[in-house]
């Protein structure tokens, strides 16, 4: 295959370039930052990836090298965990997945020779949060802003379907593997200061980065994968059980917790990212007969910490 990705450079995306590398396939890297992606992916260790300057938000030459893929993936987006989010980072946030995706379904839809599918993310926060609710592919969307960037951003990407080209969305869940929110909780266990943030009480639905880059593996080779999946494992936890079984694995006290307040104060209405939560199940996913290699929590934590 020849597959394009946005967000390459990022926690995901570069797990999934090093993975069709192995593979023999052929990558094209769409990047705001040439320089910083040719030392993520230094030619002599990829040579089957080409990297190209775009810009997100706007159209123009990068968007014809589209018409030689076989498959685009999307992961693009300002980060929604890093700073306060005030009304410009708010903006942001929001118009780096609207735009962002509208560019790539636009490059799809002009291409003469069109890609057959497109992987396109989306989150969990779609649902809004809940301690007591259980979600699936079918339950409706939340009210709360990420819930509203979510919808914003799979409406973009439906209007790809118009051009003829099959759709997946994956709503990722939190994905842990050596970076991202996991590599942010593991330095106060180091220090023996590691506990629950919040009440504990909250939802923590997440996946291993392994298993999420063989669904996307999956949803670019299988064409009778078609519409929304909940990109998470399929044992959702509470914040406190997570807190324990971390600090099992690191064998380290788990007892120290992180006060809301000292969340919100760091992080403002961003705060709900990490205090509020929801029990989401992947119910799609798991009906296509996908075998995760990291279901529940204690394995998937003692892979990546041992």
């Amino acid at each position: 295959m020849k597959v394009a990705i946005t967000g390459a450079t990022g926690f995901v995306g570069s797990l999934l370039v090093q993975r069709l590398q192995r593979e023999g396939h052929k990558t094209v890297v769409l990047t705001r930052n040439t320089t910083f992606a040719q030392k993520v992916f230094p030619s002599e260790a990829f040579p089957n990836v080409e990297i190209v300057a775009y810009t997100p938000n706007a159209s123009g030459s990068w968007q014809s090298v589209i018409a030689s893929c076989d498959g685009v993936v999307n992961l693009a987006g300002e980060p929604i965990g890093e700073g306060r989010w005030t009304p410009e980072r708010k903006q942001e946030i929001l118009n780096s997945r609207k735009l962002g995706t509208q560019k790539i379904v636009e490059a799809i839809a002009n291409a003469n020779s069109k890609p057959s599918v497109l992987i396109n993310a989306s989150a969990i926060g779609y649902y809004g949060t809940s301690e007591t609710a259980t979600f699936d592919e079918t339950s409706l969307s939340g009210n709360d802003f990420l819930a509203q960037v979510c919808q914003v951003w799979e409406a973009e990407a439906r209007k790809v379907k118009d051009a003829g080209v099959r759709l997946v969305i994956l709503r990722f869940g939190i994905v842990l593997g050596n970076g991202g929110a996991l590599g942010k909780m593991i330095p106060p266990f180091k220090l023996f200061a590691g506990g629950p943030i919040g009440s504990g009480r909250q939802w923590f639905s997440w996946i291993h980065v392994d298993d999420l880059v063989n669904l996307i593996l999956q949803a670019l080779t299988k064409p009778e994968i078609e519409g929304v999946y909940n990109a998470t494992a399929p044992n959702p936890v509470r914040m406190a059980d997570l807190s324990q079984a971390l600090g099992q694995v690191m064998n380290r006290p788990s007892w120290l917790p992180v006060p809301a307040f000292a969340i919100e104060a760091l992080l403002g209405d961003g705060a709900i990212v990490v205090l509020e939560g929801q029990q989401v199940i992947p119910k799609r996913t798991v009906q296509t007969g996908f075998e995760y290699k990291y279901p529940n929590l204690q394995s998937a934590l003692t892979q990546i910490l041992n």
